[in-house]
């Protein structure tokens, strides 16, 4: 069974940092892309970043490129994201999702941005 535990969220002021993470089990974690999605309060799913299985090969949405840095640690079943410079509209629940599967909802660690 596919498990992904996300950790890490938080509130933090504005121009703060968090770093999230993921903890994966239930199949092979290094032959995977991994995504990074959120859901702001009121809103649907926003696709945040992905990054390929090997880990060399990242992407970002326009809104957290520059701030936001996604990686993974193979050895360890786990993804990350480091969010810098963090603003009010990057308040979510975010999400880690494995590539070619939906995103489950059941989880997520809440970001909270405010002063």
């Amino acid at each position: 069974e596919v498990q992904l535990v996300e950790s890490g969220g938080g509130l933090v002021q504005p121009g703060g940092s968090l770093r999230l993470s993921c903890a994966a089990s239930g199949f092979i974690f290094s032959s995977y892309a991994m995504n990074w999605v959120r859901q702001a309060p009121g809103k649907g799913l926003e696709w945040v970043s992905v990054i390929n299985s090997g880990g060399d090969m990242t992407n970002y949405a326009d809104s957290v490129k520059g701030r936001f840095t996604i990686s993974r640690d193979n050895a360890k079943n786990t993804l990350y994201l480091q969010m810098n410079s963090l603003k009010p509209e990057d308040t979510a629940v975010y999400y880690c999702a494995k590539e070619g599967s939906p995103v489950s909802r059941q989880g997520g660690t809440q970001v909270t941005v405010s002063s």
